[in-house]
């Protein structure tokens, strides 16, 4: 198998219509729990760690985006909850169950808010305990993840659940086990052209775009940014901020 532009570009081709191909159900379903959770008040609750951020980034502030979403990270521990800077170089940190129960008491979570949790492995101790706390506290549960890698590896959470067990939808990436799609052929199996930032990105826009076409369909209006890069953006987005005040980090509390 060659290894340049156009192989990682047939690879990631093909995920993407495994995508299409197989998560349209499950991506119905999540709008469908995120529609009523915005109907009720709620807020959509988005985290990842690692890579995985970047789809609570595609979820949680950005144009063409919810207005009523916030992004949980684990610089809030330092930002939020005055942990020492230090903390965030521990490259284990995703791995500790213990920092989600602080995370989810530092973010501005209510009863209504539906949380959507990323992570292709699925089984670092920090998104499967937050996972578990969202679901005791009774919050709808969308996990974005790699069906393939998820079933390949151990857990590491003490319970011995991972991330796709806890979700009531599990929306599949469908990136291969290890992430990377293209055998660079040395003795050690190496890989390069990850998967699942490209495909975790579609089905975050997907699950935006079935979303709005719901309160679109009920006549009425999408609380959605448009972009501040544009004339008119500053204004349209802060009016529809202080609605969501001291519910998303965006705004005062």
């Amino acid at each position: 198998m060659t290894i340049g532009a156009e192989s990682y570009l047939a690879a990631v081709t093909a995920a993407i219509d495994q995508v299409a191909k197989t998560q349209g159900d499950a991506v119905r379903r999540a709008a469908d729990l995120v529609t009523t959770a915005l109907r009720a008040g709620g807020v959509v609750q988005a985290f990842g760690a690692g890579h995985s951020e970047a789809l609570a980034m595609e979820i949680a502030g950005r144009a063409g985006g919810l207005v009523p979403s916030n992004k949980i990270a684990l610089r809030d521990l330092v930002l939020f909850g005055g942990a020492d800077r230090e903390v965030l170089d521990d490259p284990f940190l995703e791995r500790d169950p213990t920092v989600a129960h602080r995370l989810y008491e530092l973010a501005p979570v209510k009863p209504d808010d539906v949380f959507v949790i990323a992570s292709n492995s699925g089984v670092n101790g920090v998104v499967v305990e937050l996972a578990r706390l969202a679901k005791e506290n009774g919050h709808g549960l969308i996990a974005v993840t790699s069906v393939a890698h998820t079933r390949a590896v151990p857990a590491r959470h003490p319970s011995g659940a991972k991330l796709a067990d806890l979700a009531d939808v599990v929306l599949d990436n469908g990136a291969p086990y290890g992430d990377a799609a293209l055998n660079v052929g040395g003795d050690d199996g190496a890989k390069i052209g990850a998967i699942s930032s490209v495909t975790g990105a579609l089905l975050a826009q997907q699950l935006v775009c079935e979303v709005v076409a719901r309160i679109v369909a009920a006549g009425e209006t999408p609380p959605i940014y448009i972009s501040y890069n544009v004339p008119g953006g500053d204004e349209h987005n802060r009016q529809l901020e202080a609605r969501y005040a001291g519910r998303i980090r965006r705004t005062a509390s």
